[in-house]
């Protein structure tokens, strides 16, 4: 069982229109409801590929209630903390034409001290059924950005590896307690790190310097079309996806921290990892669907995935 960590919840909304003008009315009736947020969009990855995930979550009133029911639809065991406030609404803005997608987002969290000591109850209970952890997303401003750290060293103190996919203070503050893997995406390391590149090449060379100057254990970047960079005691590797015109991208570097939390529990190498990343990561853009894939898809795309050492 993989369990997904994601303090701030979200429900999608997913409008499709051929391409936004500023200013303009736009009218669709192509909308679909989606589970949003990080962790809970890994948790839907990995039911695509039939893997046994719970989602600890924090949730509030009735947008929290119709996200449960939505996570419950997927095959995702749901361990939801009930909190004040409004589980956020994820407007997502899919541009057809261009394969681009915006984002809109309603709803706060009210979340008390009671409240944040249960979500850490349960996770300690949690933890111990779990062959990987990944604790992604944003938190909640009224909490701590100290709760992936100590989330962390909770996992650790069990021997559960831990994958942190997120950005800013958020990742910093977890560092000391040496999570397994850090993944986030081009603009994330860069605001993250106050580093600039403009080309893969110059990220490629800035990732580096970041994962041996802070000595990480791993550091994977997802960066859209050009695919997965990434560092390991098993070496620097490019992973290569095909180009493809999106449906709806939301997810698709959600489905990279699935796919490796995935195989690492069953042992696989960084390459055959990052193989099966790129392929779920390019299938999750097929779909309408946030985080969405099709295996007949994966496995037609995996034949396409290509993973370089750098």
């Amino acid at each position: 069982m993989i369990l997904t960590v994601m303090p701030h919840s979200a429900l999608d909304k997913v409008l499709f229109i051929e391409s936004f003008t500023p200013g303009s009315v736009h009218r669709t009736d192509d909308i679909v409801y989606s589970i949003g947020g990080k962790g809970l969009d890994s948790s839907v990855t990995l039911r695509c590929l039939g893997v046994d995930t719970v989602g600890l979550v924090f949730v509030a009133a009735d947008t929290g209630k119709k996200l449960i029911e939505l996570v419950e639809g997927f095959g995702i065991i749901p361990e939801p903390v009930w909190v004040d406030g409004e589980t956020r609404v994820a407007h997502v803005i899919s541009e057809t034409q261009v394969g681009r997608h915006s984002h809109v987002i309603s709803g706060k969290l009210l979340i008390n001290q009671e409240q944040l000591n249960e979500f850490y109850s349960r996770f300690s209970i949690l933890v111990r059924q779990a062959t990987y952890v990944i604790c992604a997303g944003s938190v909640p401003p009224v909490i701590t950005t100290a709760v992936y750290r100590e989330i962390t060293e909770i996992a650790h103190q069990h021997k559960t590896p831990v994958l942190i996919d997120s950005s800013g203070k958020i990742v910093i503050e977890a560092f000391s307690a040496n999570p397994d893997i850090i993944k986030m995406n081009w603009d994330e390391f860069e605001v993250t790190f106050n580093r600039r590149a403009q080309t893969l090449d110059e990220l490629e060379v800035q990732a580096s310097e970041v994962y041996k100057n802070l000595q990480l254990k791993s550091l994977v970047l997802t960066c859209g079309v050009d695919g997965i960079i990434s560092y390991s005691p098993e070496g620097a590797f490019r992973t290569i996806v095909p180009k493809l015109k999106a449906v709806n991208a939301a997810g698709a570097g959600d489905a990279v921290s699935s796919a490796l939390a995935w195989r690492f529990s069953e042992g696989d190498t960084w390459h055959d990892a990052l193989k099966l990343a790129g392929a779920v990561s390019a299938a999750v853009v097929l779909t309408q669907g946030t985080a969405e894939c099709r295996m007949e898809d994966v496995e037609e795309l995996l034949k396409q995935v290509r993973v370089n050492p750098i």
